[in-house]
């Protein structure tokens, strides 16, 4: 069985979260973009879908959490090397991301968080795979 993951994220500004993750190096897929959502491409297999928060809402009955005060989920990607970390992590922070806290650095495994414009949460990671 071949799994595909699209983690929908509500937006306020459509266009801003567009050119936030441009500016992290991540594409977006234009058979899934219009005036309410925009597809970031992660690799062949991890989506986000950029939701405008009136759209986000047809989806569920529940009120949606403000990310601003509180944590929904927060999204962790795994990257090639821990340069790859340092490098998204920066161009998230110059982009108008917020810093979360400080690098963690277990030796075989490195990593650093980031919100998005909207509060998101996400964790960038880099990790040896032979000594997990």
């Amino acid at each position: 069985m071949s799994v595909k993951i699209f983690v929908n994220l509500p937006v306020t500004d459509l266009t801003k979260s567009i050119e936030f993750f441009a500016a992290l190096g991540f594409a977006h897929n234009p058979q899934f973009t219009d005036e309410n959502a925009s597809c970031v491409v992660f690799s062949d297999t991890v989506y986000a879908m950029l939701v405008t928060k009136p759209f986000f809402k047809t989806f569920t009955t529940k009120e949606i959490a403000d990310s601003a005060t509180t944590t929904e989920a927060i999204v962790a990607l795994s990257l090639d090397s821990r340069e790859q970390v340092d490098e998204v992590a920066d161009k998230a922070l110059a982009a108008g991301g917020a810093f979360v806290r400080e690098a963690e650095d277990h030796g075989f495994m490195y990593g650093r968080s980031f919100e998005d414009l909207d509060g998101h949460l996400w964790n960038l990671f880099w990790m040896d795979d032979s000594a997990a």
